[in-house]
């Protein structure tokens, strides 16, 4: 085990919770919960309370809510989902995750610039609204999953209902769940997307709300299962643990999120003091990004080296988004910002999550710098000291 883990925004540990509400499930004889006897009518019930606690802490109706096998899965549902509907493109921002703009490409769509904190450009947003075919869907992730930029869904929403009012709003609101309450920021959103791993639930399971009178075809066919929107047996360990997980989530937000965000300073304080030239970017003011996430650059390093350096000595992060690790070109997300490319090359996310210390922040001050030297070639010790 690393003796620090700032690896949070990839996935989470599992909480307590999660686990405890999983154990009997696991241990049980449950039957399938689309059956009629008594064991599957136990299953359905069980799935039913889990779908009522998701709803809960989206502030949705427990029928808008649809498990899937993840985030991923969610994004396409959404985007081809509302395409396939309406039989009209969609738009996302340049910075979206991979799960959203790969199937915006595929549909035919199109990407919108961001400002340089990630954000997407209400005033390019509106010249694209009003040029070319009509938009079906307008994706905007609630929090960015690499920097941690916060975006404001309700002011999306405004500007597209005002535009053009039959186009549908989907956010994905995955890396924002674990630290701003989901209900009043997704509000104004047509579809909403949530996965399990990032709030300390189990992979494989993941939601998309979607708001009632809101058009969506399928992606999986061949049962009725979801209000016949997504076909399948459903993963009834994963959704107990997911929602046990999120309620988990939405008791101690509060209180998680400003012990985290005092993590937080620390570690953007020891990093500008032990590396002067680093740069941390997204916006400054706790109100407008994440507390788990902080993004520094280093320029002259390449972020591969370094995550690596850091692993040798006892610290697990990334440079990004997991779906990208292992790519060789610079982060989407950092070019839509208007990134240096000599600079993203030596991009660093270190996130912070619902269980982190001031041990882990100590561990990663105490490696990092000569981490970056050695990534940097300067002279520095044979191998980089471990904790």
């Amino acid at each position: 085990m690393p003796d620090a883990y700032l690896d949070h925004a990839a996935t989470t540990p599992l909480r307590p919770e999660a686990i405890a509400a999983m154990e009997p499930v696991l241990a049980g004889s449950l039957g399938n919960p689309s059956g009629a006897h008594r064991l599957a009518r136990e299953a359905r019930r069980l799935l039913d309370d889990a779908r009522d606690a998701v709803a809960d802490a989206v502030g949705a109706r427990s029928g808008e809510v649809i498990f899937t096998s993840g985030g991923t899965e969610a994004d396409n549902l959404a985007i081809a989902g509302i395409t396939q509907a309406t039989g009209r493109r969609p738009l996302c921002s340049g910075a979206e995750h991979h799960a959203v703009l790969g199937p915006v490409r595929a549909a035919g769509g199109s990407t919108v610039a961001t400002d340089h904190h990630g954000r997407i450009d209400l005033a390019a947003l509106e010249r694209e609204l009003g040029a070319g075919p009509p938009i079906g869907l307008v994706s905007a992730m609630l929090a960015n999953n690499e920097v941690g930029t916060g975006q404001s869904v309700a002011g999306v929403a405004e500007l597209v209902r005002r535009c053009s009012p039959d186009t549908f709003v989907h956010t994905d609101a995955v890396a924002a769940a674990p630290w701003i309450d989901l209900a009043s920021h997704t509000a104004a959103a047509h579809l909403v997307t949530l996965s399990a791993h990032k709030v300390g639930g189990p992979p494989g399971i993941g939601a998309l709300v979607v708001r009632d009178g809101t058009p969506l075809a399928p992606l999986l066919r061949g049962g009725g299962q979801e209000r016949e929107r997504r076909a399948g047996t459903p993963n009834l360990v994963g959704a107990v643990g997911f929602a046990a997980a999120l309620a988990a989530t939405v008791r101690d937000r509060a209180a998680t999120a400003a012990r985290v965000e005092a993590l937080r300073a620390r570690l953007v304080a020891g990093i500008g003091e032990q590396v002067s030239d680093a740069v941390v970017l997204g916006p400054p003011e706790p109100d407008r990004r994440m507390p788990g996430t902080v993004l520094a650059c280093f320029a002259g390093v390449d972020r591969e080296e370094l995550v690596l350096l850091l692993d040798r000595a006892g610290v697990a992060a990334s440079w990004g988004s997991s779906c990208s690790s292992g790519a060789s070109e610079p982060s989407h997300v950092l070019a839509a910002m208007g990134v240096a490319p000599e600079l993203a090359a030596g991009a660093l996310r270190l996130s912070l999550g619902w269980c982190s210390t001031d041990a882990d922040v100590d561990a990663v001050l105490a490696v990092l710098p000569d981490a970056v030297a050695r990534a940097r070639g300067a002279t520095a010790p044979a191998e980089v000291s471990a904790r």
